[in-house]
């Protein structure tokens, strides 16, 4: 019977806290491999290897591309690459992006899913937005445990509450007991037909962020045409749904939650909004400018045309920095001065 020694773990904001302790009270003799995906910035010099090694029996380091995997090892996505697994090795790639984030923990779990089955036990620690939610769905769907630090706890709930509501996840539990119920579950064998075969959804997704991976064509493109499209390349979503979860993903690969998809799509539109604004800002500037040479030259009415232009574009410039402010604050619009 099937040894579940891979283990794939996702946190996000306020997740250092709590995979910290975890790491750290993970045995020398670990007969796993874990695989860590935390979001950092792409230009991050990151020194989270030797913050999670502290006090720990096992290291960690960032992961390189090709390495075995090996019982005790301990590897952490770098900035900017995805994490996968390909056979019995990591892979890095820098693929799309998934929920707007590249290294995405989504892309870890799926990944593992499809090469390990029911030899994964899956962790999602506290985070914001529901990176890793389709990933535990993957888990689950091959046979995984899947194990979620309770919301009611974490820092940030919203990662593993989506969790909870997307897959039917095995544990709930507080941070602190994770490990050893890893250990549990680590000598506990998988049972040998715990894992469903690899459905063509999960293959087509797991190859899409591949190194060598090529946009789909439309008519093989998993999932339904959809009334939106994607905020990072400006191509058609199609619709997947997986029951209790709906997402999107794009022709080239990038994928979308609705909540990731809403929130990046409000990214755009802000800045879409500073745009407008600054240009209204520089044709009143200019317009004002103008309106100064025309009154030196004894032209009143075309510097009065041109003050009124600008006193125009000054007021639309301020409506639109308002619009900005309710939004960012969760307001309602303010139309008290239009």
């Amino acid at each position: 019977m099937d040894k579940r020694d891979i283990i794939v773990v996702g946190a996000s904001a306020g997740g250092i806290e709590p995979l910290t302790d975890l790491v750290a009270r993970l045995p020398a003799d670990l007969a796993a491999t874990v695989l860590v995906v935390v979001h950092l910035p792409a230009d991050d010099e990151t020194r989270l290897p030797e913050i999670l090694s502290r006090g720990a029996e096992l290291r960690v380091k960032l992961a390189e591309d090709g390495e075995p995997l090996q019982p005790g090892a301990i590897r952490l996505a770098p900035p900017g690459r995805h994490l996968e697994i390909n056979e019995a090795a990591t892979a890095l790639s820098c693929g799309p992006r998934e929920n707007g984030f590249r290294p995405a923990i989504d892309v870890l779990f799926r990944s593992a899913a499809a090469a390990a089955g029911a030899r994964v036990i899956g962790v999602i620690l506290s985070g914001a937005l529901d990176d890793g939610a389709a990933g535990m769905v993957a888990v689950r769907l091959r046979g995984g445990v899947g194990i979620v630090q309770d919301p009611d706890e974490a820092l940030h709930p919203s990662m593993p509450q989506a969790a909870i509501d997307a897959a039917v996840v095995d544990h709930v539990v507080p941070a602190a007991k994770i490990a050893d119920l890893v250990l549990e579950l680590i000598d506990r064998p998988a049972p040998p037909t715990a894992s469903a075969p690899v459905s063509e959804l999960m293959a087509t997704e797991v190859s899409m962020v591949a190194p060598q991976a090529t946009a789909v064509d439309l008519a093989e493109h998993p999932g339904e045409p959809s009334a939106f499209v994607c905020p990072d390349c400006s191509g058609p979503l199609y619709e997947i749904d997986e029951g209790r979860l709906t997402r999107y993903r794009c022709r080239v690969g990038h994928a979308w939650s609705p909540l990731s998809l809403a929130k990046q799509h409000s990214r755009v539109a802000e800045n879409a909004l500073w745009t407008a604004a600054e240009t209204l800002e520089e044709k009143a500037a200019l317009r004002e400018r103008l309106a100064g040479r025309a009154r030196e030259d004894g032209r009143d009415a075309a510097a009065e045309h041109l003050q009124r232009t600008a006193r125009t574009a000054r007021e639309n410039a301020r409506q639109i920095r308002h619009i900005i402010e309710d939004a960012a604050s969760g307001a309602e619009p303010n139309h008290q001065d239009n």
